[in-house]
């Protein structure tokens, strides 16, 4: 008697079966099917690194079961915007160097659109609040507070203009 299921996901849009054996975390998962933006840190929900949006909610995928997430919708940080056509998040990052060795910046993204799509103007304790789950060892966190109020300034101008 096995103890594998096999469930389906949509992770950035695409729909994937996988076989996953029952203790299997979301994190496991998806960096063995190739999804590898999203980061093996602490392995125990204290560093942010592995964030993923399901349903557009951010968790961290080493806390969760895979089969947990059974017909749900991952969003991975490349799944919201790739070189061509990055979202404003990524852009913001970028611009304002709010990514140093880069490790938690995937994390900080999810953790950020997670938060601008329930509150598109948040106040700075808001943002601190909603990225207070991520761990960034590199910098003193202005850089990246910084960045999500640009990027949310510049959703919400685009959005406007809609």
């Amino acid at each position: 008697m096995s103890n594998s299921k096999t469930i389906t996901l949509s992770v950035n849009g695409r729909i994937r079966s996988l076989d996953v054996p029952s203790h299997r975390t979301l994190l496991e998962a998806l960096r063995d099917s190739g999804h590898v933006d999203i980061k093996r840190g602490c392995e125990k929900g204290d560093c942010g690194a592995c964030a993923v949006l399901v349903d557009e909610v951010a968790i961290d995928s080493c806390l969760t079961l895979a089969w947990m997430c059974e017909g749900k919708e991952i969003t991975t940080v490349s799944g919201l915007g790739d070189v061509e056509n990055p979202h404003p998040l990524q852009t913001s990052f970028k611009q304002l160097g709010a990514a140093q060795c880069g490790f938690c910046t995937p994390g900080m993204v999810v953790a950020a659109r997670s938060l601008l799509n329930d509150n598109p103007d948040p106040s700075d304790d808001e943002i601190r609040y909603a990225l207070s789950g991520n761990l960034c060892r590199c910098t003193g966190y202005t850089k990246i507070l910084d960045a999500v109020k640009h990027a949310a300034l510049v959703m919400r101008e685009e959005g406007a203009g809609q």
